[in-house]
């Protein structure tokens, strides 16, 4: 096992967990301000990547066809949040599960009468497509490190909003006691509709970023949902810094085990045996991960609530 390894792994962790933070950050305020669970969010992450390569194909450009999927997925986030989810706000969590996976069915099959079912290709931008040398002897690939910065810098800001703004009082009143942010006059349904597109506008960041790199197919985003509600779980619901803390253990986690498992059991265990066994104990790794922070603290990491 050698350092350029562990070096290559470990920013292969930061940045699948940069990329988890975009979408459970979302998730997370949603949960925590509203009380709601949203099934769908996952479709936004699906909805911004085909939005992204449509208009990626349409313009010639990586860039402006990133920005046009954010930016119309955020319009479909505030369009659905306004047409359907606005009405979900006061049921009863099994009412949002049903309401919310029907419309991640519906958006499935739009995808695909739009689209059709064949993936859509989405090719690396030229002027990344290659490694860089970090220093003699490593390269990593550029469109990754942009991946990185990207996941940081949106970190930074979503920080400086959150801790420095008048809307980011609100958002963290919201989360800490909603009854009594509103009792105070906060204006609550435009609160909710802000953080339902600033929501959907991360998701289709992170799927804009990771289409070169994944598959951009129907039902993509129910795979990494279940990733995402796992960090809300281990960063604490409602909570920005948890929903970052837990992401980069998620993702160190996730990417150290899938390479390092097999190689451990191998050892152990002989080749054959490892090639059954390492995948699915490396799968289970973030499960762990996650009972191991419920058991230490019920409530997550870092709960906004409490």
């Amino acid at each position: 096992m050698s350092a350029t390894l562990l070096a290559e792994q470990a920013l292969n962790g930061l940045q699948f967990g940069l990329m988890l933070f975009l979408l459970a950050a979302g998730l997370t305020l949603v949960f925590g301000i509203m009380d709601m669970i949203n099934l769908a969010h996952g479709s936004l992450y699906m909805v911004g990547a085909y939005l992204t390569a449509a208009a990626t194909q349409a313009s010639g450009s990586f860039l402006l066809g990133l920005v046009a999927g954010i930016a119309g997925t955020a319009l479909f986030g505030v369009a659905l949040e306004l047409a359907v989810l606005r009405r979900l706000y006061q049921r009863d969590h099994l009412s949002q599960v049903l309401g919310t996976f029907a419309i991640l069915l519906m958006c499935n099959e739009a995808v695909r009468m739009l689209w059709g079912p064949q993936p859509l290709m989405l090719n690396l931008p030229a002027a990344v497509a290659g490694p860089v040398e970090l220093w003699p002897g490593f390269s990593y690939p550029a469109f990754r490190l942009v991946i990185i910065a990207a996941g940081l810098l949106v970190a930074l800001g979503l920080y400086l909003v959150i801790t420095r703004t008048r809307i980011g009082m609100q958002v963290r009143a919201g989360a800490s006691h909603r009854e009594m942010a509103m009792a105070m006059g906060a204006d609550v349904k435009r609160l909710f509709t802000l953080v339902f597109a600033a929501g959907a506008a991360l998701c289709a960041l992170a799927g804009g970023l990771l289409g070169p790199l994944l598959a951009v197919q129907v039902g993509m985003g129910e795979s990494i949902l279940i990733l995402a509600f796992v960090v809300v779980v281990i960063g604490g619901i409602g909570s920005v810094r948890g929903a970052l803390v837990g992401a980069l253990l998620v993702g160190m986690v996730d990417t150290v085990g899938r390479s390092f498992v097999p190689w451990a059991l191998a050892g152990l265990l002989g080749p054959a045996a490892a090639s059954g066994a390492g995948p699915a104990l490396a799968s289970i790794l973030i499960y762990l991960l996650m009972a191991a922070v419920l058991f230490w603290k019920p409530q997550g990491l870092f709960p906004a609530r409490g």
